[in-house]
């Protein structure tokens, strides 16, 4: 089975044969046709493995590729948030959505099934109702809140 391995997100993809494969303490190990040693396969470390769109599997109604929600535009009732730019696992129960908003500040939203309302891949849609200051969170200090966080460094000295 022929695999693409990517560094980095826009990097270039590597073509790799996958020979054969073994479960190895939790984990499961990895033999591409021409990495026959133990230094070239600390090469392909940390790349991100994946199946050419023609050789995905079908998935069940309600999950989805992560590739195909990468550049999907996310929307908050009925305003726009921004587009996927990534999306972030091991961060919590859910993946947190990397949304590059519409003034490229970079916000990050849950990918939790109780703020999504629907997605539609075809369309490059993801439609989410997020708790009122969710995307608060992000948003850079006020001068009147830098002023109250002074004042409270200030009386702990």
């Amino acid at each position: 089975m022929k695999l693409l391995a990517m560094r980095e997100a826009n990097s270039p993809r590597r073509e790799l044969e996958l020979e054969d494969f073994w479960p190895h303490k939790g984990l499961i190990v990895f033999k591409f046709a021409g990495v026959d040693s133990i230094s070239a396969a600390e090469s392909l470390v940390g790349c991100e493995l994946q199946v050419p769109r023609s050789r995905r599997s079908k998935l069940q109604a309600g999950w989805n590729y992560v590739s195909d929600l990468i550049g999907c535009a996310v929307f908050d009732r009925d305003r726009e948030i921004g587009q996927i730019d990534h999306v972030q696992f091991g961060t919590g129960e859910a993946p947190l959505l990397s949304v590059r908003g519409v003034h490229a500040k970079l916000l990050d939203i849950p990918f939790a099934e109780a703020y999504l309302e629907r997605i539609d891949v075809q369309r490059k849609q993801v439609r989410m109702k997020l708790p009122d200051g969710l995307l608060d969170v992000n948003a850079p200090l006020t001068g009147e809140e830098k002023r109250e966080q002074a004042q409270s460094r200030d009386k702990k000295r």
